[in-house]
Order: C-alpha cells, then sequence, then structure tokens
C-alpha cells in the first residue's frame, strides 16, 4: 500500500497548493501603471485617496499577505480576522485570531475593529475585501439583544444537526450585524472590491462566510424554517427565536437585496473554489500514470449518502474499465448529524464507512480530507483506508461498529495510523475525495 499512499498523499497535496491565496492572487492579479488589474476588475488605484484591507475566513491573512506585496504602501491600514494558527506576519495589516467554528469573544473584538474601519469610509476609498470559508464564524458580529453565548449555542446547534451550509448561513445573516451584505451596506458609499475563495457547493457568493459584500436572497422566513425544520425551535436561546420572530413579523430590517443602492459600488471576485483543487490533482493523478475521472464537484448529501453515491459510481466504472488503473475524485462538503460520544469530523467519518464498503477489494486506496487541515473538532484534515483496513482494525482489536455508532473515527484511524494530518493550510474549498484503484 505504500507506493499508492505515496501517490495519493502527492495527489492531495498537489490539489491543495493550486489553491493556495498566494497563487491565485498572482495568477489572477497584475499592477500596470497605477491600474490594478483582473478580468472581471480594472480599478485606477489613483482615483482613491484611502485604500483600506479588511478580512476574515481561515486563508484571509495569507490572501492580505499577498495582496500586501502586490499593493505595498498604498495600503492606508487594514484588519483581519483569521482562526487560531492561522496568522501570519503583516506589514500594512493588523491581524487577530478567534475561535472556530463556535465564535468567541475575540471574534467579537475583532469585528468591532472592522466595523471601526468600514463605518467611517467615503466615496474617494477603496475597501477591499478578503473572504475565506470560516468567516462566517469568525466574524462575530451579533446583533443588538444577542449576547455571544446564545450565538455560540445556536451555531453549536447548527452545525450539529446535519442542516446545509446554506440553511445554516440563512440563519446566522439574520443574527448579524455585517452577514448577508450589510458590511456592504456600512460601508457605502465607498468602492467596495471583494475577493473570495469559495467553501461552499455551488459557490454561491451569498453563501461564501454568509454575503458580507452580496446581496441576501435569504429571508427571515426562511431563517425560522431552518430551525423547524431540524426540530430546533425549542432549543435555541429563546432571543434567538424571539430575533428571528420579530423579523418575520417585519419589525426588524431586513438584510440587502439585489434593488439595495449599495451594490452599484461593490465588485465582488471568486479566486479559487473545489473545481481548481479538484482540476490540479486530475492532472498529478494523471502525471502519475492513473487515468482520471471526476464525478462530482458538489456532494452535499449525508455522509452516509455520500457513501453510497462513491461505491456506487466506483463499481460502475471498475466494472466499465475492468483491469485498468484508477483515479475517481469527488468534491463537495457532505453534512453529518452527529450522535454518541466519540470524536471526528466528517471526512474521517466517511473514511469510516468506505472501510466497511471497501473491505476485501485489492489494490483499492480511498482519501477523504478537508482542504484547510481541519476535519471536525480535531487534528486531522482527514482519513484514508484500504481494502485491507477492515482486517488489520481486526487483528489490532478495534471495533468498527462501535466506531461507527459512536461517530469515534479520530480514535479508530489513529491506532491504525491512518488519519491525514496537514496542519493548517491557509485554504479552505471544501472537502477532496480520492480513490485509487492500481
Amino acid at each position: 500500500m505504500t507506493n499508492r499512499l505515496d501517490d495519493m498523499l502527492a495527489i492531495l497535496k498537489c490539489g491543495l497548493e493550486s489553491v493556495q491565496p498566494e497563487r491565485l492572487i498572482a495568477e489572477q492579479f497584475r499592477l500596470q501603471d497605477d491600474h490594478l488589474l483582473h478580468d472581471k476588475a480594472n480599478i485606477c488605484l489613483s482615483d482613491y485617496k484611502r485604500i483600506f484591507l479588511i478580512g476574515f475566513g481561515k486563508a484571509s491573512a495569507r490572501m492580505a499577505l499577498a495582496m500586501e506585496h502586490l499593493l505595498g504602501e498604498r495600503i492606508e491600514s487594514g484588519f483581519i480576522l483569521t482562526k487560531y494558527n492561522h496568522s501570519v506576519p503583516l506589514k500594512y495589516c493588523q491581524v487577530s485570531e478567534a475561535g472556530h467554528p463556535i465564535p468567541d469573544s475575540c471574534g467579537i473584538e475583532g469585528c468591532q475593529k472592522i466595523v471601526h474601519i468600514v463605518k467611517d469610509l467615503s466615496y474617494n476609498d477603496l475597501l477591499i475585501v478578503l473572504i475565506s470559508g470560516g468567516g462566517s464564524a469568525l466574524l462575530a458580529d451579533p446583533v443588538d439583544g444577542l449576547d455571544l453565548e446564545s450565538m455560540a449555542k445556536v451555531t453549536q446547534l447548527l452545525v450539529s444537526c446535519g442542516a446545509t451550509i446554506h440553511e445554516i448561513n440563512a440563519v446566522r445573516k439574520h443574527l448579524s450585524v455585517l452577514k448577508g451584505g450589510q458590511l456592504a451596506r456600512l460601508a457605502a458609499p465607498a468602492r467596495v472590491l471583494a475577493l473570495s475563495i469559495s467553501d461552499v457547493v455551488g459557490d454561491h457568493p451569498d453563501v461564501i462566510a454568509s454575503g458580507p459584500t452580496t446581496p441576501d436572497l435569504s429571508t427571515f422566513d426562511q431563517a425560522y424554517a431552518v430551525l423547524e425544520k431540524y426540530d430546533l425551535t425549542a432549543k435555541v436561546p429563546g432571543i434567538v427565536r424571539e430575533i428571528l420572530s420579530e423579523g418575520v413579523a417585519g419589525k426588524r430590517a431586513e438584510t440587502p437585496k439585489p434593488e439595495d443602492p449599495c451594490w452599484n459600488r461593490t465588485t465582488n471576485i471568486m479566486l479559487g473554489n473545489n473545481e481548481i483543487a479538484l482540476e490540479h490533482s486530475v492532472q498529478k493523478a494523471v502525471a502519475l500514470g492513473f487515468p482520471s475521472i471526476v464525478l462530482s464537484d458538489h456532494l452535499a448529501e449525508d455522509v452516509k449518502d455520500v457513501a453510497e453515491k462513491i461505491l456506487e459510481d466506483a463499481n460502475r466504472l471498475w466494472n466499465k474499465f475492468p483491469d485498468q488503473r484508477l483515479a475517481l475524485f469527488w468534491g463537495g462538503e457532505p453534512t453529518v448529524s452527529v450522535r454518541g460520544n466519540g470524536l471526528g469530523g466528517r471526512n474521517q467519518h466517511l473514511a469510516l464507512l468506505m472501510t466497511e464498503k471497501l473491505a476485501n477489494q485489492k489494490n483499492v486506496l480511498f482519501l477523504s480530507a478537508g482542504t484547510d487541515g481541519t476535519d471536525g473538532p480535531t487534528d486531522a484534515a482527514g482519513a484514508y483506508c484500504s481494502g485491507e483496513t477492515m482486517a488489520r482494525s481486526r487483528q489490532l482489536g478495534l471495533n468498527h461498529r462501535v466506531a461507527k455508532e459512536n461517530f469515534d473515527s479520530y480514535h479508530f484511524f489513529k491506532e491504525l495510523d491512518q488519519l491525514i494530518i496537514t496542519g493548517p493550510t491557509h485554504t479552505n474549498v471544501m472537502d477532496l475525495m480520492i480513490l485509487l484503484r492500481d
């Protein structure tokens, strides 16, 4: 299995490198005279008296570093809010770390600093906003009346109930000061250039970090419906129900919609996504001698259904191309409804399910990993398994059924030494799933 594992890790590494913020910005932006140029934007920097840089998300510090290299002393000042252990030294911007996925007091303080920069901007100012996955939790910006403890509680309930990121963010946006387009509305009349790295299925800009610089397509009604759908109305703090109910009744202002005038001077550009990571992963697999096929870049179903789909896709293609090396790829962000008292994340749990489904298959290796380097509340990005993993686990006295029922994939794979540990990757484009047949 060693050679296949080396190939697998090389393929994963190539995918991760392709969506590094410095690479994405260097490939897509350039300075010509006094113009900042992109295929979708031509900004004359001399038109603005001041340039400010703000950002939030797991990749935001590296994004800011790349923009500092590009713009240098043109930057007046800035503030970057990233996850713990994800900061990098910056020259023109202050950088601070905060809690993710559960917001904390450092996120509150960071959000206040961002508001301080944004609220007094003028028509002659340029605000560059750097957005990446994790931004929703890091940008702890509760509306008046909502305390941090209540915000953390509703976040915890949402991320563990099986809700999609679209549903989670619909609720977050309507409990927030800046999410759901409200940052752009607060920055008006300044010119706003927002750059994002997508960590959501479909790359919907209004969902990435809860869309602080894009029109919000969700409503208070839809946010409240999410609580009802997952039976959370009685579980969330009372103040959360009160705020959303007031919004449904028209007693709170809706988030800005497409007709709002603040969009007249706002440009949103997506720098990178799961598709780019898959594309470069495939290129590496082909270079290693594996004919490669991407089956999907938008898996968002429950992790049990995703495991069934992966096995179905694999069997279909193995039958179509018997006795041939193959590399199969999927991307997306499956959901998981956590039960039991174990430790793990959606990628590790998917690998746990695939351990059973691939048992006794010869010459196959499966990997599932989060591109941000973190899978659930663990230090692992994910895990891998092969057709021999089930037999090996039995030899070590591990109980696969108990691990699956208790959602304890982390300890299962740690005993097998089959966790994927990358550390912070400083990017985030959802998950990559790779299946090799040698």
